[in-house]
């Protein structure tokens, strides 16, 4: 059944055709019937009339409009004709649900208003000899209430369909909107990782350049101190590799690794951690922390970490020899403050802003990207008499 069901949904113009056969069939045979009662009426006129009825209802899909103004046209050739109503003017019934659901607006209130002026006018045409008026008037109410029910059956067909199209439209929209809001969500977290990448190459790499210049300068002289630095290479590469794999680790679709491979997301803790590797790569830093330490949002304590690392990355690599840095961390009762200076030569301001002297990096832009994702705030710049200083406030709840 319901490949018979498609076969005809695929043919709607077929469907009609036979309909239309099935029509002429039995008008004919009808008008052979009642041959006899027709009186001076001449089968000259009635055929063609029964025939052009009944391509209506063959072509009633493919042109309403038209088909519809035929049919108008052939009610009025039997009403001057005088020929009366036949089995093939069923097809008036039918043109005026087709209209009512396919045609045009125009067509269907002419449709509505023809079917409903078509029993009147056929009565009083041809009134009922064996019915008073009241039976005549009844007779007239009685066949117009099909085309009244076969306009509203189609026009309300056309709501559902025009309902349909609306919601097929709306899920058509969303989506794409869906499809638009995933390509925003991938492009901001590979951003996020570009971020991530750049932290952890810019500093580790910058702590092994340091260590091994320094391992190479005092090789022969101080063989201690080489091994020493080299060790720091060694845990500085061990680090990198852990977090890059962390980072990787994000890209990798329907994967999901156990044990403690990946390290977690640092933390606001792990930044003495990092103030010692940078006063063992030969940065002097000093670190205090202001306020009552308690536990931070993630997002808050990973920003938190980032800065202060490309701070000292930054003054590593721009402040020259002898340069000297300060970390303060301030715990508000709505927040984290975070002061970074140094007292180092320092590098212009566009410099910083472009990631460093390669200009390759994120620099201060990721920095701000940082900091805008958590609804904090960003100063920086050179300090007066020279270095340079980096300010951030990170509250505990983003701003809306």
């Amino acid at each position: 059944m319901q490949r018979l069901y498609d076969f005809l949904r695929r043919h709607p113009t077929g469907v009609d055709v036979f309909w239309a056969v099935f029509l002429l069939g039995v008008s004919l045979a009808s008008e052979t019937a009642r041959g006899e009662s027709r009186g001076t009426q001449s089968p000259l006129a009635i055929v063609p009339i029964v025939l052009l009825l009944c391509l209506v209802v063959a072509l009633r899909r493919r042109m309403p409009e038209r088909m519809l103004l035929l049919a108008v046209g052939l009610g009025a050739a039997q009403l001057v004709l005088d020929v009366e109503t036949t089995s093939a003017d069923f097809a008036l019934l039918v043109i005026v649900y087709t209209v009512a659901a396919t045609g045009t607006r125009w067509a269907s209130r002419l449709a509505l208003t023809v079917g409903l002026c078509a029993a009147p006018v056929a009565q009083l045409r041809w009134p009922n000899e064996h019915s008073g008026p009241l039976g005549n008037v009844a007779i007239m109410v009685f066949q117009a209430v099909p085309f009244a029910l076969a306009w509203v059956l189609g026009d309300s067909i056309r709501t559902r369909r025009a309902y349909f199209a609306q919601l097929e439209e709306r899920n058509a929209r969303l989506e794409k909107e869906r499809e638009a809001q995933a390509k925003v969500a991938v492009a901001a977290e590979r951003a996020r990782i570009a971020r991530e990448l750049h932290d952890v190459v810019a500093h580790n790499v910058s702590v092994m350049v340091v260590q091994a210049d320094g391992a190479a300068y005092v090789l022969d002289a101080a063989p201690d101190q080489a091994k020493k630095a080299l060790e720091t290479i060694s845990s500085t590469g061990r680090q990198a590799l852990a977090e890059m794999r962390r980072l990787l680790g994000v890209l990798r679709t329907g994967e999901h690794q156990e044990g403690g491979e990946y390290v977690p997301q640092p933390d606001v803790e792990q930044i003495e951690d990092l103030v010692e590797q940078c006063r063992g790569s030969g940065l002097p830093v000093d670190f205090k922390i202001e306020g009552t330490p308690r536990p931070l949002p993630s997002g808050v304590e990973l920003t938190a970490y980032r800065i202060v690392q490309e701070a000292l990355t930054n003054t590593r690599k721009h402040g020259g020899p002898n340069a000297g840095a300060s970390v303060r961390l301030v715990y508000f009762d709505d927040g984290l403050g975070l002061l970074v200076e140094d007292d180092g030569k320092g590098a212009p301001h566009e410099l910083y802003e472009e990631g460093g002297a390669d200009g390759a990096g994120h620099g201060l832009i990721g920095m701000r990207e940082r900091v805008g994702m958590v609804g904090g705030t960003l100063d920086a710049g050179p300090r007066p008499g020279g270095g340079f200083r980096i300010s951030a406030l990170l509250p505990l709840k983003p701003a809306h």
